[in-house]
Formats: structure tokens, C-alpha cells, sequence
């Protein structure tokens, strides 16, 4: 049913009222590394001692209680976030789950960060690059999971409503 110019004029300034509002909320809030540890806990306090794995010649992080502990404000929050692709789910489209890591190499050649500095994403898009020199910009809503891959310890997951290159 059409509105009437009277219910239109009416209704018009609640409208207005609403709309940057309804614009923020579609306006991802852009986080950093930093903003995955909790307030109060220094980075230096997530990564322990560590140990020589003499039998495949790696350093293994002993990590503490701090390298699980998650930012409560970041569960269910729709974010954008720089970082690194180390693919797990690949197909001929492209990359549709990965874990976005802080810095080239992370999980592969050196030991893994700790689990509140990686992030499992998946994508209904494939990506179609997997790079792992190229860092990529990911938007989309992240939540609070803390699992195990064969790679690393995992504390949050991305639904990826966007990717993109990054550019410095």
C-alpha cells in the first residue's frame, strides 16, 4: 500500500533520523592485531618459554594462559582486518578457508603465533588468489572459536563478506 503525502511527510524525519545509523552499522570497524589480545594484557605476556624440537629442528612456543584469552568485544562484531593468507580449502575457483596470520610465513616456516593472533576464515566467494606474499584486507562478522587445526591453535573465525588486496 502506497503512503500518502501526509504519512510521508510524517514520517519522513524518523526516517532521517535513522539512516546514519543505518549506515554505520554496514560500516565495518577496521582492527588491528593489537585489538585481538584483551584490553590489559600486554603482547610480551601471551608467548612463554619455549623448546627445541630436536627431532624436526623447530622452536615449539610454550604458550601461557594469556595466548587464549580473546577480546569479548570482538564477538559478533563486523570488522575489517589486514593480514596474511595461509589457504586450507582450495579448488580450481580459488580459496574458500583460511587462516589470516599477522606476518608472511607465520604457521609454515616458523612456530605458530599464539591462538588469540590467528583467525580461521571462510568465504562463500572464493578468493581466487593464494599468495602468501600478498596481504589482503578481509571484512566480515569475526566470533570467538577456539579450535585446532593440523597447522595451529585458533581463537577466532571470520565470515568473510569481503576480501581484497592490500594496499600500502
Amino acid at each position: 500500500m502506497p503512503l500518502s503525502r501526509r504519512q510521508l511527510i510524517t514520517t519522513a524525519p524518523a526516517l532521517l533520523a535513522l539512516s546514519p545509523h543505518l549506515a554505520r552499522a554496514a560500516t565495518p570497524r577496521e582492527i588491528t592485531w593489537d585489538d585481538l589480545i584483551p584490553p590489559g594484557v600486554p603482547y610480551s605476556e601471551i608467548i612463554g618459554e619455549g623448546a627445541i624440537d630436536m627431532v624436526n629442528d623447530t622452536w615449539r612456543p610454550v604458550f601461557d594462559a594469556n595466548a587464549t584469552k580473546l577480546n569479548d568485544a570482538l564477538d559478533g562484531a563486523h570488522i575489517r582486518m589486514p593480514g596474511y593468507t595461509i589457504p586450507l580449502d582450495v579448488s580450481s575457483a580459488g580459496v574458500t578457508r583460511f587462516i589470516l596470520v599477522p606476518y608472511v610465513g607465520a604457521c609454515i616456516h616458523v612456530p605458530p603465533p599464539p591462538a588469540n593472533q590467528l583467525v580461521i576464515v571462510d568465504t562463500a566467494t572464493p578468493w581466487p588468489g593464494n599468495d602468501l606474499w600478498d596481504a589482503v584486507w578481509v571484512e566480515g562478522q569475526m566470533h570467538h572459536q577456539i579450535q585446532s587445526t593440523e597447522l595451529a591453535d585458533i581463537g577466532y573465525a571470520l565470515t568473510a563478506s569481503h576480501i581484497e588486496i592490500y594496499e600500502w
